[in-house]
């Protein structure tokens, strides 16, 4: 047998093995559980709409099992091929980062932000879905190579090659590209604004180079940078300054900017222990904007209690761990970054989401994994956890004996 056929051989053998159940049953659990909420929250908006009662139901739970089957191709793909995916995945976000600042393809709302592709007969989707996965690929791809990459070194003759060198033996010179990725989509992203997209694709970022081995060191001062930037965007954007004030205090505004927060708090207060029942919620009446959206956890709460929404925290937080545990038992540097990036997006969006249904954090726009109408986000969801699967297939087998 050749050395092509006992390599394709290999390939194979190592993309049939069992997926994870643990982590499989629980995606399933979450997104059946996020699409029965999506009946409940978005009927009224439906009927207010002129729409049959169960539009939203049916389109969500239309993508839902589209991306089941997109989560069980991509658990079949031999991962390592998305080491030379990564490059284009990225490239393919730039390209949409670019083409939503373009008048004709974006949608724009009253405030004037655009973040959405228009897609014809589908709807709208937010390019930032595809750069957080396109990140997330690239940095693990590379990073994985860190400790196999010769160091480069400089001419320390000329002043400046004395200069590189010391930034390459501090270890800077190997950030740069990593650096200027994240720079290139913090601009992007300004113009649309977007903030929470932003954090959403750095913190994933930070996570991957911090379990690649970067030292602690330059996160201190990243952070500073990134903390410093977004300081001058909250202070300098108006939409930004608005929902700082509202968050101090909603109740500034209670009729315009601070009405939805209010209602959700109302909602998740009224909730109590074992909340109105399933589909008796009353906020999601015409009282709470995007019931079935980015708030769709403050009907959980109202309708589900306090119980309900705790057993679904239980879920996520399950999920999460055992995300890092299939990261710490793959079987190489690329798909443990690759988990451990899918994984921190996955619980910082988790965090955010409910952190601004509780008032918690000022009002972000992020969508609660598995349960936030929206169809191409639950697809490109699934499809990560799909890559999750894909890489729990390759865990070494435990030595017997």
């Amino acid at each position: 047998m050749s050395k092509l056929k006992r390599d394709l051989t290999m390939e194979q053998q190592l993309a049939r093995g069992p997926m994870d159940l643990p982590f499989l049953m629980l995606v399933v659990l979450l997104t059946a559980i996020g699409v029965i909420m999506v009946l409940s929250a978005s009927y009224a908006t439906a009927v207010r709409e002129e729409r049959s009662a169960t539009h939203y139901f049916v389109r969500q739970a239309a993508f839902a099992l589209v991306g089941f089957v997109f989560m069980y191709l991509a658990s079949k793909v031999n991962y390592q091929w998305y080491r030379w995916g990564s490059v284009l995945v990225l490239g393919l976000a730039f390209l949409l980062l670019v083409l939503v600042l373009i008048p004709g393809f974006h949608t724009v709302r009253s405030d004037g932000v655009k973040r959405w592709l228009k897609m014809p007969g589908i709807g709208a989707f937010q390019p930032s879905e595809v750069a957080k996965l396109g990140v997330i690929l690239y940095f693990s791809a590379r990073m994985s190579k860190r400790n196999t990459e010769k160091r480069k070194t400089y001419d320390t003759r000329k002043p400046s090659g004395v200069i590189l060198q010391a930034l390459e033996d501090w270890g800077f010179m190997e950030l740069v590209p990593y650096g200027g990725i994240l720079l290139a989509i913090i601009v992007l992203m300004y113009f649309e604004p977007h903030m929470s997209g932003t954090i959403l694709i750095l913190i994933p970022a930070a996570a991957i180079l911090f379990a690649g081995g970067v030292k602690l060191r330059w996160f201190a001062l990243g952070g500073s940078v990134v903390g410093g930037l977004l300081a001058i965007i909250v202070t300098t954007t108006d939409y930004m300054t608005r929902r700082i004030t509202l968050w101090r205090d909603p109740w500034s505004l209670p009729q315009q900017g601070g009405y939805q927060i209010i209602q959700s708090l109302y909602a998740i207060g009224s909730g109590g222990l074992f909340g109105v029942g399933f589909g008796q919620g009353r906020q999601k009446q015409g009282f709470l904007p995007e019931p079935e959206n980015d708030f769709i956890f403050s009907i959980v709460c109202e309708e589900l209690g306090l119980i309900g929404a705790g057993l679904i925290l239980a879920l996520f937080v399950l999920l999460i761990l055992r995300g890092y545990w299939i990261a710490l038992h793959a079987r190489d540097r690329f798909g443990s970054l690759l988990v451990v990036g899918i994984t921190t997006l996955m619980a910082v969006q988790v965090f955010l989401n409910i952190s601004v249904v509780t008032n918690f954090l000022p009002t972000t726009g992020v969508s609660l994994p598995f349960f936030s109408y929206g169809g191409t986000a639950l697809m490109i969801q699934l499809i990560e956890m799909g890559i999750v699967l894909g890489v729990s297939r390759q865990i070494p087998a435990p030595k017997q004996g």
